[in-house]
C-alpha cells in the first residue's frame, strides 16, 4: 500500500482577521478550520499528517491531542516553499506527499484522492480551477500543447498572463524524493522576496516531468479564508451544502438558507424542520418528526413522530416516539422522555426520566427525578433537588397526579396512584394511593380594610 504524507500549512497570522486567535483556529460550522482539513486528511489510508505552524503555535498544539498530527514550527514566514521545507525532515521515504492549507477548510477526501492517484513516476499533480474573476490568484500558464508549464503569481504576471482565468489553488502532490530534490532549487527573486512553492512547477518541467491538472468537485473546496467576511460567506456556502444533503435524505426544510448544523445530523424520512434551527454535536432524528422555528438541539436522539414546538432547547437528551415538546421548553442534559410524553411551555427538565404517557404541561421544573408512566404534573410544580451542597432525587410512581403549584422537597417519593393536592409542600413519603395535602391552614379575617396611601 502506498504511503501518504499530508503536509498542512497553518503558519499564517491572518492579519485581516484582526484576532489574537490563530487564523486556522477560527471556526466554520462549529469546528476550527484546521479540523476540517484534518478530517479530510484522516479519510486517506495510512495518512501521516504534518502541520506546519507559526503564529500561535502553542495554541494550535493545545487545541489537539498529541496523536492528531506531527507539528513543526516555521519560525520565520518566508513563503510557502520555506514552510514545506520546514516539514521535509518529518516526511517518509517512498511516500506520496500532498500539500494542503489550514485556511482552506472545505477540501474533500474525493479531491485529495484524485490528486494522489495522479502522481506517478512521470507526473506530479496540481489542483487548478477556472474563475470568472481570477484577481489575486497565481495564473496557470500552459504551453502550445495545453500542458502546464508554470504558475505566475499576480504581482509578477504581465498583461497577457493576467487575462488567464485558470488559477492555482496551491494544492499539489508529488513524491517525497522529488520534493527533497526540488525544494532547494526554489529562489526568492520575486516581488515579495519569498520562496514560492509554485516554482516547483517550472522546476518539474525543466526536469522532464509532466504536471497533471486536477479540478475540484466544487469551487468551495478551494476557497481560502483571510477575513471574517470571507469566513461568514463560506459558512453560508457550507451550511447550504449540509442542508441539501439533509433534504436529499428525506427531510424538508422550510428555508435551507436558515438552517445551521455544527456537527452531524442523521435523520430518517418525512421530517420537517422550520426556520432558524441549530443542530450541534451528534443529533439523530427518527422519521415523521416536526421541528418548529428557532429550536436548538445538541447531542440528542429524537424518536419517530416527535413534535418539537417553537423555541425549544434540547441538550444531551433522549426523546421517545410521539413525544410533544414546547413551545419554549428547555430539556437539559440527562433527560429521558418516554413515548407519548408531553413537556409543555416554559418547562425545564434536568436529569429527569419521564415514563411513557406522562405529562409536564407548563411552567414547571423537574430535575433529578424519575417519573413513572401516565404521571400528570400540574403547572408551577418544582422538584427541590438541591440543598445548597448536594443533589437529591424525587421519585413519582405510575398514575400519580401532582397538583398545580406543588413543591416536592427531595429526597422524596410519591407512591403509585399518589395524589398531591394543589399548593402543597411535600417533604416526606406519600404512600401508594394516598392523597397528600401539605398546605398552611387558611384563615379568613372579617372586617379587614385595605391599606391606604398616606397623604
Amino acid at each position: 500500500m502506498t504511503k501518504t504524507d499530508i503536509v498542512i500549512l497553518a503558519a499564517g497570522k491572518g492579519t485581516r482577521m484582526r484576532s489574537q486567535l490563530p487564523k486556522v483556529l477560527h471556526k466554520l460550522a462549529g469546528k476550527p478550520m484546521l479540523t476540517h482539513v484534518l478530517d479530510a486528511a484522516n479519510a486517506m489510508a495510512d495518512a501521516h499528517k504534518v502541520v506546519v505552524t507559526g503564529h500561535g503555535a502553542e495554541r494550535v498544539r493545545a487545541t489537539y491531542p498529541e496523536s492528531a498530527f506531527t507539528m513543526v514550527e516555521q519560525t520565520e514566514q518566508l513563503g510557502t516553499g520555506h514552510a514545506v521545507q520546514s516539514a521535509l525532515g518529518r516526511l517518509r521515504d517512498g511516500a506520496k506527499v500532498i500539500i494542503l492549507y489550514g485556511d482552506v477548510p472545505l477540501i474533500t477526501p474525493a479531491t485529495i484522492s484524485k490528486m494522489l492517484n495522479a502522481v506517478d513516476e512521470e507526473h506530479i499533480s496540481l489542483l487548478t480551477i477556472e474563475l470568472d474573476d481570477p484577481s489575486g490568484y497565481g495564473r496557470i500558464i500552459r504551453d502550445d500543447h495545453g500542458e502546464i508549464e508554470a504558475i505566475v503569481e499576480q504581482k509578477d504576471a504581465n498583461s497577457d498572463q493576467l487575462q488567464v482565468s485558470e488559477v492555482n489553488t496551491g494544492v499539489m502532490a508529488l513524491t517525497t524524493e522529488l520534493l527533497r530534490a526540488w525544494l532547494p532549487k526554489i529562489g526568492n527573486q520575486n516581488a515579495q522576496g519569498e520562496y514560492y512553492l509554485t516554482d516547483l512547477i517550472a522546476i518539474a518541467r525543466q526536469a522532464g516531468y509532466s504536471i497533471h491538472g486536477v479540478q475540484p468537485i466544487s469551487a468551495s473546496e478551494v476557497e481560502g479564508i483571510n477575513s471574517r467576511q470571507q469566513l461568514a460567506a463560506l459558512e453560508r456556502v457550507y451550511q447550504l451544502q449540509l442542508a441539501e444533503q439533509l433534504m436529499a435524505s428525506g427531510t424538508s426544510l422550510a428555508d435551507p438558507s436558515r438552517y445551521d448544523q455544527r456537527g452531524t445530523v442523521i435523520a430518517g424520512t418525512d421530517n420537517f424542520i422550520d426556520i432558524n434551527c441549530l443542530f450541534e454535536g451528534t443529533v439523530t432524528i427518527g422519521s415523521s418528526v416536526r421541528i418548529g422555528p428557532n429550536c436548538q438541539i445538541t447531542d440528542s436522539h429524537i424518536g419517530d413522530g416527535v413534535e418539537i414546538k417553537a423555541n425549544t432547547v434540547i441538550e444531551q437528551s433522549t426523546i421517545g416516539d410521539l413525544a410533544v415538546l414546547g413551545p419554549f421548553a428547555r430539556i437539559r442534559p440527562g433527560t429521558q422522555l418516554g413515548s407519548n410524553t408531553k413537556v409543555g411551555n416554559f418547562v425545564e427538565t434536568k436529569k429527569a426520566i419521564v415514563g411513557n404517557g406522562s405529562k409536564i404541561n407548563h411552567l414547571s421544573y423537574v430535575g433529578d427525578a424519575e417519573l413513572g408512566e401516565n404521571v400528570n404534573v400540574g403547572a408551577g410544580t418544582i422538584t427541590c433537588n438541591y440543598d445548597g451542597v448536594n443533589k437529591h432525587k424525587t421519585e413519582i410512581g405510575d398514575n400519580s397526579f401532582i397538583g398545580s403549584n406543588s413543591t416536592l422537597i427531595a429526597p422524596v417519593s410519591i407512591g403509585v396512584d399518589g395524589f398531591v393536592a394543589a399548593g402543597s409542600t411535600i417533604s416526606s413519603e406519600v404512600p401508594a394511593g394516598h392523597l397528600s395535602v401539605g398546605r398552611a391552614k387558611q384563615r379568613n379575617i372579617p372586617g379587614w380594610k385595605r391599606p391606604t396611601k398616606k397623604k
